[in-house]
């Protein structure tokens, strides 16, 4: 890897030897793929800069769910990245859920992102415990975003 960005090595691997990991010099960086469990990472977050989580199709919402338990259950505080076909749309959802940057494949989310569009909402239908929001109305559930 570049000087001073993390090496991003596969989930299975770093777990199968951490601290041979752990010794390396430099940043650590995780890759996860769709249906790998984050949580036997809880006793290694201290050490990893980033963890990358691969959406290899738009409909694949597995990574969604390892964000959460990341930021949420497991108190990761490093950077959260989805990687692959996320489209426009889904950005907004997927910070909402704790990724923090984007790697993104889809050419037309691209473009739409270099031209100041960002596929923003602010009502939702469901609490996160990743992002401040405000009650809305009289739902228990619905959430509004900050301006």
């Amino acid at each position: 890897p570049e000087a001073g960005r993390p090496a991003l090595v596969p989930l299975p691997r770093f777990l199968a030897g951490p601290e041979a990991w752990r010794r390396r010099p430099g940043p650590l960086g995780l890759r996860v793929a769709p249906g790998e469990d984050v949580r036997p990472l809880a006793s290694h977050l201290a050490g990893i800069a980033l963890v990358a989580i691969a959406f290899p199709t738009f409909s694949d919402g597995r990574g969604y769910s390892a964000a959460r338990l990341l930021r949420e259950r497991l108190g990761f505080t490093g950077e959260i990245r989805a990687v692959g076909e996320v489209l426009l749309d889904q950005i907004e959802l997927m910070r909402r859920c704790g990724f923090d940057s984007f790697s993104v494949g889809h050419e037309p989310t691209r473009r739409a992102l270099a031209a100041g569009r960002s596929g923003a909402m602010r009502h939702h239908y469901q609490p996160v415990g990743t992002v401040p929001e405000l009650p809305a109305g009289t739902r228990p559930w619905a959430r509004l975003s900050p301006a």
